[in-house]
């Protein structure tokens, strides 16, 4: 459903505005609630790739992002709506910004309250400073977004990637999403290489895109919290070597130790928090390996 509403709104764009020639893919990643049959039933203008296993979420952007020859990619989740006007501000802002090598929107809760939709790029002190709940006191691991002004565009380090869109001749410069990561992070990667080109990258508010959240990431909630660290992890080991990346583990280790005694004390009375202890306790254990 969350799927059909998101090509319902990509639709609309190519309706309203003729001028703006929209191609559209869909990479099903062998999903099994018969997403891949509605839209080849009801969305006949849109590409299919239907693939028979999970090949993550970078591998399956990589596959349509070869098939495509257009100046600017929009990566779209599926969990998305994007508003009357929004990939038309995208795409002009770009032509009027040749710096640019990326932008993305403004992101939206199902409620209509800001969700965060761009972040400095990863370090392991930020991520010590996020994982200590310093965050609440003084943002080093985000950005204070409730306090910018929503009509001024802004550079940023990384854009999230529900909703990103990119030049078609910075992405031939830098590469596509790199497929060590099965998800997550892959979108950081990406961002952290466009600016290490030389690339801008931008939040544009005046384009607005209102992202469920996590829809697909629910369905295996344990596995994909330990996939968030492996991709962490890997992101580390990539752009600071081997070295970081193993204190980037004892530091994990250090941080999640103390949170998985509190949870398996509390779980003896909360089932939640039973269920929280045991996704600790499997990421301790996949620590060394990853």
């Amino acid at each position: 459903d969350l799927l059909a509403q998101c090509l319902r709104s990509v639709e609309a764009t190519g309706e309203t505005r003729q001028e703006l020639n929209v191609q559209t893919c869909v990479v099903d990643n062998a999903s099994t609630d018969g997403s891949a049959g509605m839209v080849r039933e009801h969305f006949p203008w849109v590409r299919l790739i239907a693939n028979t296993e999970n090949l993550g979420f970078a591998r399956a952007n990589n596959q349509a992002l070869r098939q495509v020859a257009v100046r600017y990619i929009a990566l779209l989740n599926s969990d998305t709506e994007v508003h009357t006007g929004a990939l038309e501000t995208l795409v002009a802002f770009m032509d009027a910004h040749p710096e640019a090598g990326a932008c993305g929107p403004l992101l939206l809760n199902a409620d209509g309250t800001l969700q965060p939709s761009c972040h400095p790029v990863l370090t392991p002190g930020r991520e010590f400073w996020r994982l200590l709940f310093l965050e609440r006191l003084w943002p080093r691991a985000t950005y204070r977004q409730h306090r910018w002004d929503g009509e001024t565009p802004r550079e940023v380090e990384v854009i999230k990637g529900a909703c990103l869109v990119l030049r078609r001749e910075a992405l031939d410069q830098v590469g596509l999403l790199d497929e060590q990561y099965f998800m997550y992070s892959e979108e950081m990667d990406l961002c952290h290489r466009l600016k290490q080109a030389g690339w801008q990258l931008y939040w544009v508010p005046q384009a607005k895109v209102t992202h469920y959240g996590e829809a697909s990431s629910r369905q295996r909630a344990e596995a994909m919290y330990i996939e968030l660290y492996r991709s962490k992890t890997q992101f580390h080991r990539k752009f600071g070597g081997p070295a970081q990346a193993e204190r980037f583990k004892r530091l994990l280790w250090l941080l999640y130790l103390p949170r998985l005694a509190f949870a398996a004390v509390a779980g003896q009375r909360s089932p939640s928090m039973r269920q929280r202890a045991q996704t600790y306790r499997q990421l301790l254990a996949e620590l060394k390996g990853m």
